[in-house]
């Protein structure tokens, strides 16, 4: 969409300032590969020994929990995040200033970099983790030790980093408010529909043992969707756009050193 009737006078103020602070982004990329290692390692210790038959009582008691628990937790946790933006959100974004709106265009940035990481950790790492489990172990039901992390808390996750992210750019940015990136809905939507793909391939599974056949037809939706996180390179380009239109020459002549 067009951000020429938001730009907004900027100079070298800016671009002298527009250095941002990376804690942030450190600290939540480290709470997220703490909560994947913490995963992991509970796989490690528990899924031999207690996550073979999903009818044994010693199940219940270590997965059974996870699966009774992800789910309305992650519906609570997508209602706070979603509520919480939205009733924060800035209600006089026509008189934010430009080194305001780069502080908030850098934080957004640093939240896509994380979604990066959480999608890479749902969608490869735990995802590969599930395909390996399922040509080496015997899969009773669908609720195996590698589909229950996978599917009901590292999918969850990354679709909730990924509406967070849409919708404090919707609420603090006036570049995203004032109408609808195709970019970041396509990213976004992309995301969150390999939620629902879950339950097809689960049924496809079940009645027709695909297991080994990682590319039949019924997979296509996960590569589908999960390529829609290309889209993030159009939602980078959006925001590196507006950061020149409020940096100016002079501002951008700072930043690389001219």
């Amino acid at each position: 969409m067009s951000t020429t009737d938001i730009v907004r006078p900027a100079g070298t103020e800016i671009g002298a300032t527009a250095r941002a602070s990376l804690k942030p982004f450190w600290i939540a990329a480290a709470a997220l590969v703490a909560l994947a290692a913490g995963l992991r390692v509970y796989q490690e210790i528990f899924g031999w020994r207690t996550g073979l038959d999903f009818y044994a009582p010693e199940f219940q008691s270590y997965w059974g929990v996870i699966l009774q628990g992800a789910a309305p937790i992650g519906l609570a946790s997508t209602a706070l995040v979603v509520g919480y933006l939205w009733r924060t959100r800035d209600r006089k974004l026509d008189a934010l200033s430009p080194a305001a709106e780069m502080r908030r265009l850098q934080l957004l940035v640093q939240w896509l970099a994380v979604f990066g990481l959480a999608i890479y950790l749902g969608l490869s790492f735990f995802t590969e983790q599930t395909a390996v489990w399922h040509m080496t172990a015997v899969r009773d039901t669908a609720f195996t030790p590698s589909n229950l992390i996978t599917f009901y808390i590292s999918y969850p996750l990354f679709a909730i980093i990924g509406i967070g992210a849409f919708f404090y750019a919707k609420t603090r940015l006036p570049l995203f408010a004032r109408g609808y990136s195709v970019a970041f809905l396509v990213l976004v939507v992309g995301m969150v529909m390999t939620i629902p793909t879950v339950g097809l391939n689960e049924w496809g599974c079940t009645f027709w043992l695909m297991e080994e056949i990682f590319a039949s037809p019924l997979h296509w939706g996960f590569v589908f969707f999960g390529w829609m996180a290309l889209a993030v390179f159009g939602v980078a380009l959006t925001i590196l756009g507006r950061i020149r239109e409020l940096l100016g020459p002079d501002g951008v002549s700072i930043i690389l050193g001219r």
